[in-house]
């Protein structure tokens, strides 16, 4: 996968799509036989050297509710994303992060990220919200 638009492509053909934009595209992620929902979405970013990268995030709480140290502790501990703060609709949140390079991404390798941070988001969601559902 060498561009946004071969994502595009894979993502249409496996997943339901909630945004479709110019290097945007939100799937819709079913978890626990339907019961759970998150939302992951696919960017792309380009560093100052010009090289494309392709994000890979999900929102996990309001950060306004969250205690910032156990965000950072998370950050250290974890092997996996990282935590990093943007708005949505004026409210700052809290979302979980993977950015990867085009160079040797395949489309096994997205279906893995959408999996796993889509997983693993729900999971901090839950944690952060008493099994809240809300993204």
């Amino acid at each position: 996968m060498e561009n946004f638009e071969a994502i595009r492509d894979h993502l249409l053909g496996a997943y339901k799509l909630t945004a479709n934009e110019p290097f945007m595209a939100c799937v819709e992620l079913s978890l626990e036989n339907g019961h759970r929902h998150q939302s992951i979405f696919l960017s792309e970013m380009e560093d100052e050297d010009g090289r494309r990268y392709l994000r890979v995030s999900t929102a996990v709480g309001a950060l306004l509710l969250l205690d910032p140290r156990r965000a950072l502790e998370f950050n250290w501990k974890s092997q996996v994303g990282y935590l990093a703060c943007t708005e949505l609709e004026g409210t700052p949140y809290l979302h979980l992060c993977e950015n990867r390079p085009y160079a040797g991404l395949s489309a096994q390798e997205v279906d893995r990220l959408i999996l796993e941070i889509g997983g693993l988001g729900d999971r901090i969601e839950r944690m952060l919200s008493a099994d809240g559902d809300a993204l």
